[in-house]
């Protein structure tokens, strides 16, 4: 005769899904980190990059640096007050040249089209995608289009790869926060989120707020000429928000962050929607802002420079990197507590970029 079921009554535990994609393995935070160090990565063996991911590679050349990045944009919906998915693509690959302190040079574009797309809509992203890079100054030097089934491609997703040249003389690196530095933010958090989500579900906030989406490059090289080297850590806190990007940051450099939640700049609409929705703006996308982490004897030169150029007229010094708690984000609150900030966990809010 046996004895009682130890479980029995127990709740269960939950079952994780390990052998499908989710889409929270596209969300940018945790998922997404162990899609790629745990699938993605291992697969390519001798041919993985050394050291931590960034977001743009530096191939060297004939002694000559030159920048690459690509990335793959599937927003929905695919026009949204401030922008569309063909500026989104010019300006997300633009800037992640930019975190790695690199000024476009050539841009390359490719087009999935669903059957039966609109072809007037067409024309209005193929427009834009040509607008964006004539602002940013960096021209579209080749590209492929490929139409799919119907039901293949939602309408359409755009494809977009950059090549930068370096900054003579810099180097900024996820693995390059060193404790002491200053945690610096150009602009308010969590716009482009929820702008997305407010035209998709009509909620109504897209009315008082747009997407930020931008191109950053000319505000790292004024943050470059003021600081130089102090500059030692940029990233663009697109999905998974701001969490993700310093979490990425503290863990690539083995370094604690600590953040100031009273200086996070939240705008209204932002706070009122993560409030209804329960989401947390660290957590919520962005398009046109960065977080910097400089050497504190250049942090209020660079902070300086940031806020003499329109797209950082508004940058604030959020936190700074210690020594203490390494590869881990603490919230300082209002009331003097002290909470950890995690990375994104599964999908917060899909088809965003």
């Amino acid at each position: 005769m046996t004895g009682p079921d130890p479980l029995a009554g127990a709740c269960p535990v939950p079952l994780v899904e390990t052998e499908r994609v989710l889409l929270g393995h596209g969300s940018g935070g945790q998922l997404s980190a162990a899609l790629i160090s745990e699938v993605l990565v291992p697969a390519l063996g001798s041919a993985a990059p050394a050291g931590a991911l960034e977001d743009a590679a530096v191939v060297t050349v004939d002694g000559v640096d030159i920048v690459v990045s690509t990335d793959a944009y599937v927003v929905s919906p695919l026009f949204f007050p401030g922008g569309d998915i063909g500026s989104l693509a010019v300006h997300g690959t633009v800037n992640d040249l930019a975190m790695r302190a690199a000024l476009p040079v050539a841009l390359a574009v490719a087009y999935v089209v669903e059957e039966g797309f609109p072809l007037d809509r067409l024309r209005r992203v193929a427009a834009s995608v040509g607008a964006a890079a004539r602002a940013a100054g960096v021209p579209v030097v080749t590209g492929d289009t490929k139409v799919v089934g119907k039901g293949a491609a939602d309408g359409l997703f755009v494809t977009s790869t950059g090549v930068g040249r370096r900054l003579p003389g810099v180097a900024p690196s996820a693995t390059g926060a060193a404790p002491g530095d200053a945690v610096l933010l150009s602009g308010p958090i969590g716009r482009h989120g929820v702008t997305i989500l407010s035209v998709r579900e009509g909620l109504g906030f897209d009315t008082d707020i747009c997407s930020d989406t931008q191109p950053l490059h000319r505000l790292v090289e004024a943050m470059v000429a003021a600081g130089g080297t102090a500059v030692h850590a940029l990233r663009d806190p697109t999905r998974g928000g701001i969490a993700s990007a310093l979490g990425e940051i503290a863990a690539a450099s083995g370094v604690g962050v600590e953040i100031d939640e009273g200086s996070l700049p939240v705008p209204g609409p932002v706070q009122a929607a993560c409030e209804m929705l329960g989401l947390d703006p660290a957590h919520v996308a962005n398009e046109g802002c960065l977080v910097a982490f400089v050497a504190p004897e250049r942090a209020d030169t660079v902070l300086a420079a940031m806020r003499a150029r329109p797209e950082g007229r508004d940058a604030v010094r959020i936190g700074t990197v210690r020594e203490a708690d390494p590869g881990r984000v603490v919230v300082r609150t209002a009331v003097g507590s002290r909470r950890v900030l995690d990375m994104l966990v599964g999908e917060q809010l899909p088809r965003i970029c």
